[in-house]
């Protein structure tokens, strides 16, 4: 965020940067307002509030908010390597997928294996309303989670890194994947809403 600065696009839907330091920071810090994240009766409490912190925060105090990590009173304090590594993981990646001829970066086995362990959970829960089975892979064959409707056999198989497989889970698309199985229901798994 620090090096393309307070404008530039994400891959959140109409975020700039801002918007999303914004997000990030009410997330950790204004646990007023972070239920609205998650339960849509409350976004519209958080919206404003999100909005108020973009537009009342310098842009070099919003990125240090997020570069320093939760407040001591924060819940996301004490669950900072489980909550808090997707979550960056994601939003840093939807900072770099936004530019032009972006690519993916290799990871250290520090930070990408527990991506994989998180990956089954987020799965799990980001990926409920799917149209069919899918199978999440890595390239090795190494079989990561079975979500999705369906029974019997898989009807789409998703190959590619833990890192990849995370960011399609949360709803990205500028991912590097395979889709193996049938073409339509390839095309309804891939348009079907994912993430929270």
């Amino acid at each position: 965020m620090g090096e393309v600065g307070p404008e530039a696009p994400t891959l959140c839907d109409g975020w700039t940067t801002r918007d999303l330091a914004a997000h990030l920071v009410v997330r950790e810090r204004r646990l007023d307002a972070t239920p609205g994240i998650a339960l849509p009766l409350l976004a519209g409490y958080t919206a404003k509030v999100q909005s108020q912190v973009a537009q009342s925060t310098s842009w070099d105090d919003l990125v240090e908010m997020v570069a320093s990590g939760p407040p001591l009173y924060s819940p996301f304090k004490l669950l900072d390597a489980v909550a808090n590594l997707g979550e960056m993981f994601i939003h840093h990646e939807d900072v770099r997928r936004a530019a032009h001829g972006w690519q993916p970066r290799g990871l250290d086995a520090s930070i990408a294996a527990p991506l994989r362990r998180q990956l089954g959970l987020m799965s799990r829960l980001m990926l409920r309303k799917l149209p069919a089975q899918v199978v999440l892979q890595t390239p090795d064959g190494d079989q990561i989670a079975r979500v999705g409707s369906g029974s019997g056999v898989p009807a789409v198989t998703v190959t590619g890194e833990p890192q990849e497989l995370l960011l399609f889970v949360a709803g990205r698309d500028a991912v590097l994947l395979e889709f193996d199985g049938d073409p339509q229901t390839i095309a309804a798994v891939r348009a079907a809403p994912r993430g929270l």
